[in-house]
C-alpha cells in the first residue's frame, strides 16, 4: 500500500470512528473528537504525501505517531468499562495508524534506496 493511500485510510478511519464514538455516547465529550482533528490534519497533509513532499510526509508521520500513542489511554478506558464497541473503534484507529506508519517507513526506505542508486 502506498503511503498516501494508507494516510488517507487512516485519516478517514480516525474521523469516522471519532464521530461515531461522539454521537453514539449518552454523555458526549469533546475529547472524543480529538482523533477527528488528527484525522483532519492528516487529510490536509495527504496531497503533500502523495507528491512525496518530504516535510509534509514527516509532519504526517509525527502526527500519526502521536495519534497512535494518544489512543493508548482511551483503549485502557474502554477495556476497563468493558465497552466492546468502544474497543472496536479505538483498535480500528490504532490498526490503521500502525499500517500508515509501516507504509511511511517503507516509502522512506524506498526513496533512500532510489536516491542512493541514482548517486552511483
Amino acid at each position: 500500500m502506498k503511503a498516501h493511500t494508507a494516510n488517507l485510510l487512516n485519516a478517514a478511519v480516525l474521523i469516522i470512528m471519532s464521530a461515531w464514538g461522539y454521537y453514539s455516547s449518552e454523555t458526549p465529550s469533546m475529547t472524543a473528537l480529538i482523533p477527528a482533528i488528527i484525522g483532519g490534519i492528516l487529510l490536509a497533509c495527504n496531497g503533500g504525501v502523495k507528491k512525496e513532499n518530504k516535510v509534509i510526509a514527516h509532519v504526517a508521520v509525527v502526527v500519526t505517531l502521536l495519534g497512535i500513542l494518544g489512543l493508548i489511554k482511551p483503549l485502557m478506558g474502554v477495556i476497563e468499562r468493558e465497552n466492546t464497541m468502544g474497543m472496536v473503534r479505538v483498535i480500528a484507529m490504532m490498526i490503521t495508524g500502525i499500517l500508515a506508519m509501516i507504509a511511511f517507513i517503507k516509502s522512506f526506505r524506498d526513496a533512500r534506496i532510489a536516491r542512493e542508486a541514482a548517486n552511483k
